[in-house]
């Protein structure tokens, strides 16, 4: 199941450094915390069956990221988050766990809070004032982003729905940047999987804290319609404060079978981005820790077959 989907019905079920260097995307300055080409993070979504199957707490994530993977930079995902969005004192013991563990909470990922694109100007400002308490958490863990999905109910042109889209996104990072934070706009199916559209809407916001987070897998813009992922990640670079190394399956020599993740990477690379690159696995044939362990060992070849120079 394409994971744009996926969350989107998991969340149906589940619910029925100064202020510019804050909103620049994490360690965009080269070599601002290791001599590597870029970073390695994990996104919780990897281990949505473990947490779902309920094998793994969500206060436990910290811990399984850099005890089980070695990785000290996580991303959340609002679907574990969700019906605990305003306990504080849950809140808070996230937060002290991963500080505990000198564990960065980079950004929280959130969908299903109203369509930010949506025809309706009022369901729109509905939708974005819904997303103000996953800024103010964001904010709370010392986030560089929250990001979000774009819908826009499907009604009207591409160039309608790219306007309301823009005016959902504006409204959301103006209220973001008060709190020093970025709006992060992921390629998360129907016509946010054109890389040309979104980098469009993201470009009629104008605003320094609204950009993109290219998703390597989620370019399936309809049953049967998919958008050319390595145009698409070359299209939302320019505007990238985060990225997501989607991996569904491996080969025998360990190259992910659907996307070629050293042409990828010179994509990112090549815009200028050297921050964090986040292991997002979502396939079903090896089980979540092993896609994990497949994908950061994919990452960190290429990290190592990278020429830094000087």
């Amino acid at each position: 199941m394409d994971t744009a989907v996926s969350r989107r019905v998991f969340l149906h079920r589940a619910s029925a450094i100064s202020l510019a260097a804050s909103l620049a995307p994490a360690a965009r300055l080269f070599g601002a915390e290791r001599r590597v080409p870029f970073m390695i993070s994990l996104a919780e979504w990897s281990l949505h069956r473990t947490l779902q199957e309920k094998k793994l707490a969500p206060l436990d994530f910290p811990k399984a990221a850099k005890a089980d993977f070695g990785i000290d930079a996580i991303e959340l995902a609002g679907a574990f988050l969700k019906d605990k969005i305003k306990d504080q004192a849950y809140l808070t013991e996230l937060k002290k766990r991963a500080d505990g563990l000198a564990t960065k909470i980079l950004l929280v990922l959130v969908d299903g809070e109203g369509a930010l694109g949506d025809p309706d100007a009022a369901k729109r400002k509905q939708a974005v004032e819904s997303h103000y308490k996953w800024v103010d958490a964001a904010k709370f863990f010392n986030c560089h982003s929250l990001a979000v999905s774009v819908e826009t109910g499907d009604a009207g042109s591409p160039e309608e729905q790219m306007e309301r889209a823009a005016d959902g996104l504006r409204q959301l990072a103006t209220f973001a940047v008060k709190q020093g934070l970025n709006v992060i706009a992921e390629n998360h199916g129907g016509l946010s999987s054109n890389g040309a559209w979104l980098a469009g809407a993201i470009k009629k916001v104008n605003l320094p804290n609204c950009g993109s987070m290219p998703d390597f897998g989620n370019f399936r813009i309809r049953e049967g319609a998919e958008y050319d992922r390595y145009q698409g990640v070359t299209e939302l670079m320019p505007f990238a404060k985060a990225v997501s190394a989607q991996s569904r399956d491996f080969d025998a020599q360990g190259n992910e079978t659907q996307t070629d993740f050293a042409r990828m990477l010179k994509i990112v690379l090549d815009a200028g981005y050297h921050g964090y690159v986040g292991i997002e696995y979502t396939g079903d044939r090896l089980s979540e820790p092993d896609g994990i362990r497949a994908t950061k060992k994919l990452l960190e070849q290429i990290q190592n077959a990278v020429n830094l120079g000087g």
